[in-house]
């Protein structure tokens, strides 16, 4: 299902979050659980994987993760603001000390000229506080790909959060 490059990256992950001591949790939209999935991939991924929400719907959003409505309604579901809110409360709604979240738009429609097909906002989030953000516009390169091009980004993400002091 995942290639040996995303699976080693993932293992990399999951050695260097192990190293640190720390839990992470995954909260995703537009990946589906993906990003989950390729982390308990690896054989041992227990002692780190904490959980992941996948909040798909606007309404699991706010559920599960504690998002206002009225952030995700005046901000649109796609956008910096939720991406950071939904890491943030991936981290309060959990047990984990790290946890990354994506929010984006697959394709092959939804998009916009504002928000078009392959935009992805993602986050990951400490308990400290300290929240990291990126945004990628991948492009129309296909959904699958948009999805798999988003695990990657996210993966590398969490790396970044673990190596901050």
């Amino acid at each position: 299902m995942f290639s040996d490059a995303l699976i080693q990256l993932a293992a990399t992950v999951l050695d260097e979050a192990r190293t640190k001591g720390v839990m992470i949790a995954t909260a995703e939209s537009c990946t589906g659980g993906l990003i989950a999935g390729l982390l308990t991939e690896i054989p041992g991924s227990s002692d780190v994987v904490e959980r992941g929400f996948v909040t798909y719907s606007n309404e699991a959003k706010a559920d599960l993760l504690g998002i206002p409505l009225s952030l995700i309604q005046d901000n649109g579901a796609v956008s910096e603001v939720v991406a950071r809110a939904m890491a943030e409360g991936a981290v309060q709604k959990s047990l984990a000390q790290v946890s990354v979240a994506v929010t984006g738009i697959a394709g092959p429609g939804g998009g916009s000229a504002e928000k078009p097909v392959g935009l992805v906002h993602m986050a990951a989030a400490r308990e400290d506080g300290v929240t990291l953000y990126e945004e990628h516009r991948f492009g129309d390169i296909g959904r699958t790909e948009v999805r798999l091009a988003t695990v990657e980004a996210a993966l590398k993400l969490v790396r970044k959060q673990l190596a901050q002091p």
